[in-house]
Formats: structure tokens, sequence, C-alpha cells
């Protein structure tokens, strides 16, 4: 049954995505589902992707454009949230795209209630292949107690996600957002999707996790923030870290002190990972100043970690013993595995 009673607003923060960002604007203008409006958010992009945008603004009224200076994504979502006239919000990258029945079969499971969300899983689509990604949560309705324990204990705080905390493949119903900005940190830009979803999360009321619905293509762009060095990793990550207690100790998370600690121990891996990425000759003095660092050492040692993923465990002992001869072997390791 087609639900179009309820309107969606579709938030698109958008930067330099000139190449995809036609292709990302179509799958959505194309929708089954009609009641939508399409926020475009330009974050001062300097090359063409803003002027794609007014085009479409000028074809089509549902369609509204935001020019911002430059403040990343999260603040290209929250001003796009702030134009908003749907009651339900979906965020979409620039540089991914969607299927044509995405939002009608979504909606489909709306049920009009405060604090709703509905999650979809995506194909991750590779310069040579494409593989289906899936929750590992099971497919179902959550809500109360099944909720709290199933989900959002889950949230953060392990290895693997229960479902992607990306602020994409979810349909929210708008007030999951309200008083959450007290947690947004425009600086950080690793992991910008967690401080916007996570306390999101922890104000839904009723989630539905559905089953194959692979509607999200998410594009995997080799030379990405993934697979190159970026020197602000780390900071982000101490500014998440922050911004993931405050909001769960706000929120009285059970165990929020020792969740937050294996989240950002499990960020820490990421940082060791980037540094080993590192170009400059002395990748192993940046490396040691960073886990070598008392606080630092001391989270690392008294939070420990369940860890499956074979290269997570080598970087788990890389961050224990920053000082051993394991630190080239994993940067050895790494470039066979990037190239």
């Amino acid at each position: 049954m087609k639900k179009e009673n309820n309107k969606i607003s579709v938030i698109v923060p958008v930067y330099n995505k000139e190449l995809y960002i036609k292709e990302c604007i179509e799958s959505i203008l194309h929708q089954s589902y009609r009641n939508l409006e399409l926020i475009l958010v330009d974050d001062e992009s300097t090359d063409g992707s803003g002027a794609v945008c007014d085009s479409y603004a000028q074809s089509d009224e549902r369609v509204v454009v935001i020019h911002q200076k430059n403040a990343g994504p999260t603040a290209a979502c929250v001003a796009g949230m702030h134009a908003a006239a749907g009651e339900y919000y979906m965020f979409v990258d620039s540089d991914d795209y969607v299927e044509h029945k995405m939002l009608t079969e979504m909606a489909a499971h709306l049920k009009g209630t405060r604090g709703e969300v509905v999650c979809c899983n995506h194909i991750l689509e590779k310069q040579k292949k494409t593989e289906a990604v899936y929750s590992i949560v099971a497919p179902g309705v959550y809500t109360g107690e099944k909720l709290a324990k199933e989900i959002k204990a889950k949230l953060i705080g392990q290895e693997q996600k229960v479902f992607p905390m990306s602020r994409c493949m979810k349909l929210c119903e708008k007030s999951i957002f309200e008083g959450n900005e007290k947690y947004y940190d425009y600086d950080i830009r690793f992991g910008d999707d967690s401080h916007l979803m996570y306390p999101a999360m922890l104000n839904s009321t009723r989630v539905v996790i559905m089953e194959e619905a692979l509607f999200y293509h998410y594009r995997y762009v080799k030379g990405s923030m993934i697979h190159r060095y970026d020197d602000r990793i780390y900071e982000s990550v101490e500014k998440l870290a922050v911004s993931l207690a405050k909001a769960a100790l706000d929120k009285k998370m059970p165990d929020a002190a020792q969740t937050v600690a294996r989240e950002h121990c499990y960020m820490l891996l990421y940082v060791l990972k980037n540094e080993l990425r590192n170009p400059d000759r002395k990748y192993k003095t940046k490396i040691r100043e960073i886990f070598c660092d008392a606080r630092i050492r001391e989270l690392i040692l008294n939070t420990p970690l369940s860890i499956r993923e074979r290269f997570n465990a080598l970087l788990y002992l890389g961050m224990q013993y920053p000082d051993s001869g394991l630190i080239g072997i994993l940067r050895l390791i790494l470039k066979i595995h990037d190239k």
C-alpha cells in the first residue's frame, strides 16, 4: 500500500561532487513516492556542483537550494533540517544514488509514531564490483525494552555496529533530532555521522529494520578519506569521543562511560591506521606522540576490546606497544593492502 500522506524532506549536503551530483538528484526526483522535497545544501563548492543544484531548482518546484559558507557536512545537514518542511527526513550523500522505489517501500513501514526510524540496507559500489551490505541486527520492529537492549545499547562500543551509524539509509521522524545541536562539533570531519545520529537514535521510540531492502547505493571512491592520510583525524576522534560521552551521559545510557571508552579505543584503531599511511618518514614519531601520551595510554590499557577482524587485532597490539617493531610491519602490510 502506498503511503504518501507524510511529506519527506530529502536532504543532500553537497561539496565538490560535480561528477556524481546529477545522478544523485535524478534518483531522488524520480522516486515513485511523490510527496517529497529535495533540499540541496551547497557547502561552498569550488567546482560546478552549486550551479548544477540551481539548474534543478529552476526546473522542479520540489527542489530547494541553500548556498552556505564552507562549514562541513554536519553544518550542511543542520541547515537542511532548519529549512525542511517535511515530517520525516532522509539524508543522501551527493556522490551516492538511490533506487526508484526506496521512499515508497520505506514509508510503507511508518505508523505516524513520534520518534520512529525506518532503516534499509545498501549496496557498496566499488570500482570493479558491488557488494550487498546488511545490518547485523535481525529485521523487525524494535520498541521499548527490545529497542533499548538490542539496538540503543549496541550503537557504539562494538567492533561491528548493529547497523551503519551513517545518517543515510534511514527515514527519520524529525523529532529525534530535537535538542541535539549541543552535541554537534562542526570541527569534526571524520566520524561526523556519529555525533549527528548517535543522540538521534537514542531519542528514537520505534525502529524498523527492513529485510533485504537494498535501496541505497553507496559509492566507494578510491582515494577518498578511507584510503588517504589526513592529519586531522586524531583531533576529530578526540572531539567525537567528547560528543558521544556527553550524549550518552545526558540520555542516561547504562554503562555510558565504559561504552564510550570502548568506542574511543575502536576509533583509535583507525587513528593508528591513518598514521601508518603518513607519508612523512617520521611517522613513527607521530605514532609515539599519540599512543605514548599518558591519557591515551591509560585509556587503551584499561579498556579491554573484543576484536575479531585480523588486521584490527594487529592494530590493537600496535596501540598497546607503539615503540615496538610491529609498527613497521603494520605499515608494510597496509601498503600492500592499499595497492
